[in-house]
């Protein structure tokens, strides 16, 4: 039996917008190949009238409900296969300390940082302390770099951390280098995507902003960097304990020397997004693609 494919988007968080585009998107080029419909979502839960009898479920969902694992741990209560990563480590990969310290124990390089409460903020003299060269402040359990701030000084710094008044956040070590991401598909990585933002920073508006970044895809980098890369990728997939898709942002130079950033469960899917860019190396247009990461979710679908 060949199920239907309901898209999940929106819900309430800061990433809302890029959902509806994200769900959008993926729903237009599912119908392509199933009989795949639309739900927008005004509240963090679940909506009436899908049956997980007849129906599988795209989640494209950004940021707070979508990816902290609790609309995970809801459709498997209610009995639902659906694509993308289960609650643990969609819960795991959100929490970016929580990523970061099993990339490390699986012996992949990370940005050094310090995780700290709005409640109990440091002062900007001990983040630059701890990072000489400047730190990127950013929540510690947001995607899409909301909230993103860069403090190259103490003073930039001082402004970051008066604007931080609830919730858990992470002070990270400033690295320059070159911005790449890497898809993983059902473990397997695609293409590098080097992406050269106006500006030099990579936040939510050059993330989401048309003509504000730029990127190239495959990246122009040596092979054995691309290896490098994509082994890395692979690895980060498999000690996150992922399923199905992810993304993996890293900072490097373009050689062998990188450190990953985060692991994304799951990636934006707007005419701006990177997973798309990176499958697009692997050979798959954009139809083909959602077919594909959806594969999966039918597959569990059909095992029931």
């Amino acid at each position: 039996m060949k199920p239907k494919i309901a898209v999940l988007c929106g819900g309430i968080s800061p990433e809302r917008e890029v959902s509806l585009v994200s769900g959008k998107s993926v729903c237009n080029a599912l119908r392509k190949n199933f009989d795949a419909f639309l739900i927008r979502l005004d509240e963090n839960k679940l909506p009436s009238g899908i049956n997980p009898k007849d129906t599988v479920v795209y989640p494209a969902m950004h940021g707070d409900y979508g990816e902290d694992g609790t609309l995970q741990s809801q459709l498997e209560a209610s009995g639902f296969s659906y694509a993308g990563c289960g609650p643990l480590s969609s819960r795991t990969c959100m929490v970016k300390p929580a990523a970061k310290a099993l990339m490390r124990f699986a012996g992949l390089p990370t940005a050094q940082s310090y995780e700290f409460d709005a409640a109990s903020k440091p002062s900007a003299s001990s983040i630059f302390g701890l990072f000489p060269n400047g730190a990127i402040i950013k929540p510690a359990d947001k995607g899409s770099s909301v909230g993103l701030s860069v403090a190259l000084t103490e003073e930039g710094a001082v402004k970051a951390l008066e604007s931080i008044t609830e919730g858990k956040w992470m002070a990270e070590d400033f690295r320059k280098g070159r911005e790449f991401s890497i898809g993983v598909i059902y473990g397997k990585s695609t293409g590098v995507v080097e992406i050269i933002p106006e500006g030099g920073v990579y936040d939510f508006k050059r993330k989401y902003t048309p003509g504000s970044t730029r990127y190239e895809y495959p990246a122009k980098i040596s092979e054995e960097s691309e290896t490098a890369m994509r082994c890395a990728a692979e690895t980060a997939f498999h000690a996150c304990g992922c399923r199905d898709f992810a993304r993996v942002d890293f900072i490097g130079d373009g050689k062998e020397n990188f450190v990953i950033l985060e692991i994304n469960t799951l990636p934006g899917m707007t005419p701006t997004s990177l997973l798309p860019k990176s499958a697009s190396c692997a050979g798959y247009d954009f139809e083909s693609l959602c077919a594909k990461l959806v594969e999966g979710a039918v597959s569990r679908f059909q095992n029931k």
